[in-house]
């Protein structure tokens, strides 16, 4: 019923243009990579390629809002519950506002705030209500300008999805519950997105004289026997902050690698790299670097058991 009310509400979106992959309850991309048997490390699936392959299974660069390849990747995905919304993308160039609340945080206000800061008014637009209490604001941005995706920006409690990104359509099941329009705003079309936000979304996060905090060791990795190992690395890299983005991301994607998981989970360590404010360009090369020196590992530790390790340390830590 989740699957078929899923791909439901994905077509219907699609009939408004906007491109939609399928998702697991985890919110991750369904469809698997069609690389992670193809056993060349060095290729790193999702992370080099992103569709040239002519097959499904590269995460956000699947989406499409023709309907006939919007059934065809729920088919391929029958375990799907869910759907993303491609962000950034023409005709709508749709920018998604995340309000979250969290503890004493609380995303609504602060959008209030900065409006009322910065002189402009939050349009009655498209809403989603979120299963943990926060929202989800669509509006549609101009073409030729690029939003970057964000995690606290342009205020804590606000994120900002864009190029690269997706929402969580209205319709959705996750365990903790369904993603919903809300009653209150209109179902279409998302409002144009005021010129003041836009300026606050779209500029480059601050970075001139910030000293990043000291470095910290990375976690252990998650118990593989834990729900969802999975969506704890993605969440490890989506809460990254700057000075730590990359190392997290490698961190990261060398755990995904070494159990396996690595092409499956990295267009979504991708999007959560690109939430952060990392370069595309860069979290691309950070995901081929940690397959390359997982791969190199795994030989090293293959030489060393037939007794020709050169001693040397590993570099994936």
């Amino acid at each position: 019923m989740a699957h078929a009310r899923a791909l439901a509400h994905a077509l219907a979106a699609a009939d408004h243009g906007l491109a939609v992959i399928p998702l697991t309850s985890g919110k991750l991309p369904a469809v698997r990579s069609p690389h992670r048997a193809d056993g060349d490390a060095a290729s790193v699936g999702h992370a080099q390629c992103r569709g040239e392959c002519g097959r499904p299974g590269h995460g956000i660069h699947d989406a499409t809002a023709e309907p006939a390849a919007v059934r065809a990747l729920f088919a391929a995905a029958p375990w799907a519950t869910g759907y993303g919304i491609a962000c950034g993308t023409p005709p709508r160039h749709l920018i998604g506002v995340d309000l979250d609340i969290k503890g004493r945080t609380d995303g609504t206000a602060a959008l209030r705030r900065l409006a009322r800061a910065h002189g402009f008014a939050v349009p009655l637009t498209v809403t989603v209500l979120t299963p943990g209490g926060g929202r989800h604001l669509w509006f549609t941005g101009p073409p030729g300008r690029e939003v970057p995706n964000a995690v606290g920006r342009p205020a804590p409690g606000i994120d900002i999805r864009g190029a690269g990104g997706y929402l969580v359509g209205p319709g959705s099941y996750t365990p903790r519950g369904t993603y919903r329009l809300s009653p209150t705003g209109p179902s279409w079309p998302p409002a144009p997105v005021p010129a003041a936000l836009l300026d606050l979304v779209a500029a480059p996060p601050p970075t001139a004289n910030r000293r990043p905090p000291p470095r910290r060791p990375a976690p252990a990795l998650p118990d593989p026997a834990l729900p969802d190992p999975g969506a704890r690395l993605v969440d490890f890299v989506r809460n990254s902050r700057a000075g730590h983005r990359n190392d997290r991301l490698f961190w990261a994607a060398c755990r995904a690698y070494e159990s396996g998981a690595g092409d499956e989970l990295a267009p979504a360590l991708l999007e959560a790299a690109l939430r952060t404010g990392l370069p595309a360009r860069e979290a691309r090369a950070t995901i081929a670097s940690a397959a390359r020196t997982t791969a190199a590992q795994a030989a090293r530790t293959t030489a060393a058991q037939a007794g020709s390790y050169d001693g040397r340390r590993p570099g994936c830590s």
